[in-house]
């Protein structure tokens, strides 16, 4: 069995530029993975069965995304292999750190490798932006500023900081927020050097404040300690911090009722570190005489 993270991401920053035809969103958002995440164990199956344990309480196994992109990658590719995933649940369902989405990209690559299928990162993408539209950055791996949906991507690198992550105990609906009439859909389409330039915000959080008070009291609080947004369509909220100290004291005193963890942001997927350190050849054991 080879065991790969799915790490989760935040959204430094996120815009919505406009209302589609198709009823999706055009967006620009700046995704930067953490070092911190969900874990997934995978082991080859020869009758071709997919078997995902343990299951997550209140999701059909065909519904979850982690099969979805089992399959997706049997039907494209004529493979008759199988597979057992144990997977080890940290992110939080609903919070905006992409779990389900980095799952999916994880198992598309692992199955991937483990199948011995050959397709290129380019080809994993396009079949992970038909789960979803965020899949595709954890596919290729790499701190973006995406567009379109989410899945025009331009390689980015914002500093690394050390964040702390908060979550108050509640999902929210990325649909909901969509469907909203309420969200804000006519912030400018700036280009990434005038986005970094400018305070970063995130246009569902006013929106997400007023219908659940529960993050709004929470971001609150987390703002006596140091700059904070909510990631994506929340429910989690972060915050920037020079030092893990600094970041972990406030985590100590996070309110009732709340959750979290600390972790570094990292440019590079911490899946792709592992990746190349299982690629890497294995030190020789001769020893000279």
């Amino acid at each position: 069995m080879i065991v790969l993270p799915a790490p989760a991401k935040l959204n430094l920053f996120l815009y919505i530029t406009g209302r589609r035809d198709d009823g999706y969103h055009d967006l620009q958002t700046l995704f930067q993975f953490l070092d911190h995440g969900d874990s997934l164990g995978f082991a080859p199956a020869a009758d071709g069965h997919l078997v995902l344990e343990p299951a997550l309480p209140g999701v059909e196994q065909e519904h979850n995304l982690i099969i979805q992109a089992a399959r997706l990658l049997q039907s494209k590719t004529g493979c008759t292999k199988g597979a057992r995933i144990h997977l080890t649940k940290r992110l939080p369902m609903g919070g905006g750190l992409g779990g389900g989405s980095s799952d999916a990209a994880t198992t598309l690559v692992a199955l991937n490798r483990l199948w011995q299928l050959g397709l290129s990162q380019e080809q994993l993408a396009r079949l992970g932006r038909r789960l979803g539209a965020d899949v595709p950055v954890f596919v290729r791996g790499q701190a973006a500023f995406a567009e379109g949906v989410g899945d025009i991507l331009t390689p980015a690198h914002p500093p690394e900081p050390w964040y702390l992550v908060l979550n108050p105990g509640i999902e929210v609906a990325t649909a909901a927020v969509f469907t909203d009439p309420e969200l804000p859909r006519s912030s400018p389409a700036l280009s990434l050097e005038q986005r970094l330039s400018l305070p970063w915000e995130n246009d569902c959080e006013p929106l997400v404040k007023k219908r659940h008070p529960e993050v709004a009291k929470l971001l609150g609080w987390l703002l006596e300690y140091a700059p904070s947004r909510m990631t994506g369509t929340g429910a989690c909220i972060f915050a920037t911090f020079d030092g893990r100290e600094a970041a972990e004291n406030a985590l100590a005193r996070a309110p009732e009722g709340s959750t979290g963890f600390v972790a570094k942001g990292c440019n590079i997927s911490p899946l792709f570190n592992v990746l190349q350190q299982l690629d890497e050849p294995a030190p020789s054991s001769n020893t000279a005489t």
